[in-house]
């Protein structure tokens, strides 16, 4: 017999086995132990403990009536069976059910079934229960896991979840209730967005202001002393902390009635564009129906702001200047008001300075200011074509090697991060002793100039640190410019981004020029890599032993600029003429927006007047420290 045959007569000999076995025993010697009867809610020789769930959604008067319609019949309901015991009427007033957040009675009832308080829930229906699916299920089975199951009665659907078969039809009822809210809350969303477009916004009341019958805000002028004094103090330097202390010390109320001020408080109102009689719909909205977790509106949804809404408590140019003076200090700038300064001769010209701690300034107000200063035939581009001479070497088709490819750690360079700006140790040898420098930009070259500085300018920068008694470089914070500088440059904000200088030097000036439009680029190893990073890696060559080393794609077959325009780069042209360099050249100031801001005097003579009226006394000494 071969193995073929054989293996079949197995399978055969199997099946038979499997057929005998299901035939079944002798009835006679089975004997069948009944189960408990499932549970009858209704049985009258057993107590039941019962809690009673009600919920209305909003803090409408109206709904009152429904929430005390709803206590008044479970309170019936129980009472008419004799072996119910009527435990709580847990009730939650003007909360939404497509979240737990604020639901203390609910979560209260949870714990008391946990508790061994309760052996039944009775409520109206799944969506007073909840109308989140997940929240709804999952209680549900939590608590008929328990020992012994609790169970639900919803009498609308007419479903107690303890029946065998109840879990199916809940989950349908409860995928329902979820969708309901979802639809009433497209419905809601739909309705806000049709009345923002007719300039048909909400009121709340702010400080400062009231609600007159109409829903118009209307200056309440003893509220407005306050408001103005919190922004005239700010703008003559005071911090937030301080002007809390100021309003504390005055018993100045907040809208609430509170005396206690925070600076938390204050910067909200120093915020706040209605006090300068605009209105500005949607700055925050809800992703999440079911959360209800509001988020500040970056763009994610349309935003209206109406212009002269309402009569101004601080005027435009003021509440401007504010904006500007709160988003530098959060950048550690304190009691300046932002202003860029863009140098008009010399070697510099074109130039703009950059100061590390304002952020207040985007990529177009640099292109502006750099382009300020040329005017008509006066071409920003210096790097030009050149006619060869009969018998002189003709050069154009040569290349002149990129520095990058012969060991650019021996030449002067910046890193630049998302996080910070480093020179290497080349570069600070290069200015010496200077301890600090200034930062300037060339936008529409795509330059980076770097300028011996003292301490006592504002827009100075300390870039070395002593190690070991020998000065290396020290890397430079600038979280508020950076993001201006790869914008302006098109960088990967993931990528960190080498960029070679030029340093210059006539007699006692000085000055390192950094070629932004050529930089080596760092690409992070795989690992390390930002998930959001779409860059494909096809357009570079190279690696290091960290991270990717990258060139851009045109460098692929070159190996170098062009000799005539590498020796008129603009970071080199200016340089190797015989005019003045004048380096240290202050720039001249360039308004991108021309604010009539109350000057620091006036600002101070606000003060004193407004607290003279509040305390009837001079209040010179109290405002005089800052």
């Amino acid at each position: 017999m071969n193995q073929s045959e054989e293996h079949s007569i197995s399978i055969q000999e199997q099946k038979s086995k499997i057929r005998e076995r299901y035939r079944g025993v002798d009835p006679d010697t089975l004997e069948c132990l009944p189960a408990r009867p499932p549970e009858n809610i209704y049985d009258e020789d057993r107590e039941l403990r019962v809690a009673v769930y009600a919920r209305v959604s909003t803090d409408d008067p109206r709904q009152t009536s429904s929430y005390e319609l709803q206590k008044n019949h479970y309170t019936d309901f129980v009472n008419r069976h004799p072996n119910w015991k009527l435990v709580e009427i847990y009730a939650d007033e003007g909360i939404s059910g497509t979240s737990l957040n604020h639901r203390e009675s609910f979560l209260r009832m949870i714990e008391d079934c946990y508790r061994g308080k309760i052996d039944m829930i009775i409520t109206k229906s799944v969506s007073r229960f909840a109308r989140n699916i997940m929240d709804c299920i999952g209680y549900v089975r939590q608590l008929k896991e328990l020992k012994p199951p609790i169970g639900i009665r919803f009498e609308a659907e007419g479903i107690f979840t303890l029946d065998a078969n109840s879990e199916m039809t809940l989950s349908f009822m409860a995928a329902m209730a979820q969708e309901e809210s979802h639809n009433k809350s497209e419905i809601m969303n739909a309705s806000i967005e049709m009345r923002f477009k007719r300039g048909i916004f909400l009121k709340p009341p702010l400080l400062g202001y009231d609600v007159n019958e109409d829903g118009e805000l209307v200056i309440n002028e003893e509220e407005a002393k306050t408001v103005r004094l919190i922004f005239f103090m700010y703008l003559y330097g005071y911090t937030c902390q301080q002007i809390a202390d100021q309003l504390t010390a005055l018993k100045r109320p907040t809208k609430k009635g509170n005396l206690v001020w925070n600076p938390g408080s204050i910067l909200q109102i120093l915020q706040n564009e209605r006090h300068c009689g605009d209105i500005i719909a949607r700055k925050t909205w809800t992703p999440n129906y079911l959360n209800h977790k509001s988020k500040k509106n970056k763009q994610d949804r349309n935003q209206y702001r109406r212009y002269g809404d309402h009569e101004a408590i601080i005027s435009k140019d003021d509440f401007v200047a504010v904006q500007h003076l709160i988003l530098n200090a959060k950048y550690g700038a304190k009691g300046l008001l932002p202003e860029l300064h863009v140098i008009s001769d010399g070697v510099l010209k074109g130039f703009v300075a950059v100061n590390p701690r304002w952020a207040g300034f985007k990529a177009p107000d640099y292109n502006a200011a750099c382009r300020s200063v040329y005017e008509g035939n006066d071409s920003i581009d210096s790097a030009l074509m050149p006619d060869v001479a009969p018998g002189d070497f003709d050069l154009r088709g040569f290349e002149i090697t990129r520095a990058q490819f012969l060991n650019p750690r021996d030449k002067p360079y910046i890193l630049i991060t998302h996080k910070l700006l480093k020179f290497n140790l080349i570069a600070l040898q290069k200015f010496q002793n200077i301890d600090y420098i200034e930062l300037l930009i060339h936008t529409v070259e795509g330059l980076l100039a770097i300028r011996p500085s003292t301490k006592e300018k504002r827009n100075c920068m300390k870039w070395s640190r002593l190690s070991d008694i020998k000065k290396v470089p020290k890397g430079i914070g600038s979280a508020a410019f950076i993001p201006t500088l790869y914008e302006l440059c098109g960088w990967n904000p993931n990528y960190t981004y080498r960029c070679l200088g030029q340093f210059h030097q006539k007699g006692e000036e000085m000055v390192l020029v950094f070629n932004l439009k050529e930089p080596e680029v760092f690409i992070p190893t795989s690992e390390d890599r930002n998930s959001n990073d779409t860059q494909p890696r096809s357009d570079y060559f190279g690696s290091s032993s960290k991270s990717l080393l990258a060139y851009p794609a045109d460098w692929r077959h070159t190996f170098g600029n062009n000799f005539y325009h590498q020796s008129q780069a603009a970071e080199m042209a200016a340089f190797s003429q015989s005019q003045e360099w004048n380096t240290q050249n202050e720039g001249v100031p360039y308004h991108t927006e021309h604010l009539n801001v109350t000057p620091p005097d006036k600002a101070r003579e606000e003060i004193h007047q407004i607290i003279q009226d509040i305390t009837q006394e001079e209040p010179y000494e109290r405002v005089t420290d800052r």
